[in-house]
């Protein structure tokens, strides 16, 4: 038995088509705003994101990969990327699955449709941001999490105000961010996206992301692009890993 579920979402861009392409159907673009997957530059070819393949390839207009997922889902994400007025780009952007086994109960579909939803919304925020800030600066990615799942709500909490965000905190905000590990300097940062789910914030050579785990009862995580040339990447990996299990400073 099958069951289907679609997300599409529609934005306007500040960048040309073929900047929007290298943005999202290359490994280093990918790097910039969303994770590490690279793609070889056909149909048929392969994604390094689990067992992906490449089932549209049409520069700069068309890219699409499918994954293959244990249980009996496919999921597949697609670009379509049009020229739009004053030399920016129109981006349609979406994810398919495909649940092709016993279906789920229906609150495991319900927690993985809304996980989908709202993570295409952030995501695609995320790749306006890397577009507008960043677009072609070579990035680095960091990704941590804590060991444990959390159905928690007050574990995110605690984490926005050790980053130093207000209880009203809003979009647009600034302050001065404390980045882990020895010898990091303080960063002035602006809020860039908040909610219960996820925040963002962005540096002069950072995009900062920080996702709730309580909300789907996994870990909490981050996924940081870091785009400094003195980037160390496992040594950030490291450093943030490290401040997101220090129980010793975990308000609640």
């Amino acid at each position: 038995m099958a069951r289907e579920f679609e997300v599409r979402r529609e934005q306007d861009l500040p960048a040309t088509p073929q900047q929007v392409w290298d943005a999202v159907a290359t490994g280093a673009g990918n790097l910039g705003w969303l994770y590490p997957m690279e793609v070889e530059p056909r149909v048929g070819g392969k994604a390094t994101r689990g067992d992906a393949t490449v089932v549209a390839w049409e520069p700069p207009r068309h890219f699409a990969v499918r994954a293959t997922q244990d249980g009996g889902f496919s999921n597949t994400l697609s670009y379509r990327i049009e020229p739009a007025d004053g030399g920016s780009s129109h981006l349609r952007m979406g994810i398919h699955w495909v649940h092709t086994g016993v279906v789920d109960e229906a609150w495991a579909w319900d927690a993985k449709t809304d996980a989908a939803e709202k993570h295409v919304d952030f995501y695609q925020h995320g790749l306006a941001e890397y577009l507008r800030h960043f677009a072609g600066r070579p990035a680095a990615y960091v990704r941590a999490q804590r060991p444990e799942p959390t159905a928690e709500p007050a574990d995110f909490a605690a984490l926005r105000r050790r980053l130093g965000l207000a209880d009203d905190a809003a979009v647009g905000d600034r302050f001065t961010l404390l980045s882990p590990g020895p010898g990091s300097d303080p960063v002035d940062v602006v809020v860039d996206w908040l909610s219960d789910d996820f925040v963002g914030l962005r540096g002069p050579d950072a995009l900062y992301r920080f996702f709730n785990g309580s909300t789907w009862n996994v870990p909490i995580w981050v996924g940081h692009h870091l785009f400094a040339e003195d980037t160390d990447e496992q040594q950030d990996t490291k450093a943030w890993t490290a401040w997101l299990n220090d129980t010793q400073n975990q308000e609640h």
